[in-house]
């Protein structure tokens, strides 16, 4: 079975979704593939997994990193949840790029080289935000681009963060990652 919970962050309201197994989704209202995945037959309730990620949420928004991972169940490609694996490594308050990713998926699987573009479309289908830090991830000279809960919101996370957004910036409409 399917649940689903919402949470009121100072970004807007989120909606969780889990199963018996942990987080299936985490959306900003209105963002990008808005409840993408999400099983129609779920119920609305406060299942015991969303005690733990709306305690994770709490810390998190108050500024502080949280130090535990409320259970996760990540659903997707196999490309997709190796992609975010990898973003489950970036460093609280750090920031990596499409390409740097990349390149660490070109190298686990004994490749010369990945799309930066192919690593970024599994990026943005992140359905599980936030907690999979998809808003960590910025194009090549630190532009913002790709963050499914739109561009403010990557930016906010990022200050949230302590990162020093002076040297980031939204680029042109058709500039590579």
């Amino acid at each position: 079975m399917h649940y689903t919970s919402t949470y009121q962050s100072v970004l807007g309201k989120i909606l969780l979704a889990c199963d018996d197994t942990g987080l299936t989704g985490l959306w900003f209202e209105g963002q990008k593939y808005y409840a993408n995945g999400l099983n129609p037959e779920h119920e609305e309730k406060e299942h015991p997994i969303f005690k733990e990620v709306k305690q994770w949420l709490n810390l998190y928004f108050s500024g502080k990193e949280p130090d535990f991972m409320p259970p996760i169940h990540m659903i997707g490609t196999s490309f997709g949840i190796e992609v975010w694996n990898i973003l489950l490594d970036i460093p609280y308050g750090t920031t990596t790029t499409y390409g740097e990713i990349a390149s660490t998926v070109a190298q686990k699987r004994g490749l010369p080289g990945m799309s930066a573009q192919a690593v970024g479309s599994a990026v943005g289908h992140n359905r599980i935000s936030i907690i999979i830090p998809c808003h960590r991830v910025v194009g090549k000279n630190g532009s913002l681009t790709g963050y499914a809960g739109g561009i403010d919101k990557k930016l906010r996370l990022l200050m949230m963060e302590g990162i020093d957004t002076a040297s980031l910036f939204v680029p042109l409409k058709g500039t590579a990652l």
